[in-house]
């Protein structure tokens, strides 16, 4: 990306490596947006890969919550496994971080 200009979304190639990988994953955890999916002419990548998830025969976990976002308003959220809008506490969970609160409730 040349100085003084930004990403906004991923491009054709980036969108077509991604979407195959997903298609041959038996899991996919997605956290993040690809792109500046809240206007539309930089949500091609992150659409993209929200399609081939929602059509994939695997588990699909989507975390954070402009993830969700993204997957709500492209209507496809009831095609994931499991959406979350916690991104950070998401990440620090499959991580394998303790929770007290968990830790807790596992105790009674």
């Amino acid at each position: 990306i040349p100085d003084g200009w930004i990403g906004v979304d991923i491009g054709p190639k980036t969108i077509a490596i991604y979407t195959d990988e997903v298609r041959k994953a038996a899991m996919v955890m997605w956290n993040g947006p690809l792109g500046k999916f809240e206007d539309e002419p930089y949500s091609k990548g992150t659409r993209a890969v929200a399609d081939a998830l929602a059509a994939s025969k695997g588990v699909t976990i989507i975390g954070g919550g402009e993830t969700a976002e993204a997957v709500e308003n492209f209507g496809l959220a009831d095609k994931m496994t499991h959406v979350s809008t916690g991104g950070g506490a998401f990440l620090e969970y499959v991580q394998g971080t303790p929770f007290p609160a968990l830790a807790e409730i596992d105790d009674k």
